[in-house]
């Protein structure tokens, strides 16, 4: 096990893995490690960059533990989280494929191990692997849907203390298989990034919230105690 400019290559990672892309994304990690065309598995500490908003397009990056915060900037410099990646994700996926430069920026938020896939050795292989290449545009198509609901859903909630319900909602269904006891590793003012609010917003419905008996949150946990109540404001 070795160490460079603070990251640390790590010689395994066995952490579980649930969603269909994330299958797919351990076994074409397993298909890769066995053809020797992927890098070895990486520990990244908080903050590191993987790829930034505009770079040329290297390649994929296939996380295997911990969480990366996919941003995006607005036309008016602000900065804007799309996405909390986690285990099983493979990141810069339509831009390696496109050849086009990222279109969100990568910053680790959670320490994160990751393989790296060079792009030339990854269009190779999907080249050489229909199969593969149809669960690639597969990938695709479902991620697209997806980000299609998460904003749709966010649009119709006009109000501020409906995105936020939307928000939470949304992170117990996909981030913690819908328990009521979960953790939210993101600052106020990076929730508020996510659903187009100020920080003080935030931290002040938050209070609302827990006043009403709605959850009870501190520090990164939330334990929801009223989903219903919840659910008729990600309505509103």
């Amino acid at each position: 096990m070795g160490s460079h400019y603070g990251l640390k290559i790590v010689e395994d990672c066995s952490a579980p893995l649930a969603r269909q892309e994330q299958v797919f994304a351990h076994s074409l990690v397993d298909n890769l490690k066995a053809l020797e065309l992927i890098a070895p598995l990486v520990s990244y500490p908080k903050g590191a960059v993987l790829f930034m908003e505009g770079q040329k397009a290297c390649g994929i990056f296939a996380m295997c533990s911990g969480q990366v915060k996919l941003s995006t900037s607005s036309p008016d410099g602000k900065t804007m989280i799309l996405k909390i990646a986690e285990t099983g994700d493979l990141l810069g996926l339509p831009s390696t494929l496109s050849g086009k430069p990222y279109e969100l920026s990568a910053e680790v938020s959670e320490r994160a191990h990751v393989h790296f896939v060079p792009r030339n050795a990854f269009l190779r292989y999907l080249r050489a692997n229909p199969e593969a290449f149809f669960q690639v545009a597969q990938l695709l198509t479902e991620n697209h849907y997806a980000w299609h609901r998460m904003i749709q859903s966010l649009g119709l909630s006009h109000s501020a203390t409906g995105r936020l319900a939307q928000f939470i909602l949304g992170w117990s269904t996909d981030h913690a298989r819908g328990q009521d006891r979960f953790q939210i590793p993101l600052t106020h003012e990076e929730i508020g990034e996510m659903i187009g609010v100020t920080r003080e917003t935030v931290t002040r419905m938050l209070a609302i919230f827990k006043r009403k008996n709605f959850l009870v949150a501190k520090d990164a946990m939330v334990n929801i105690r009223n989903r219903a109540a919840l659910q008729g404001l990600a309505s509103t």
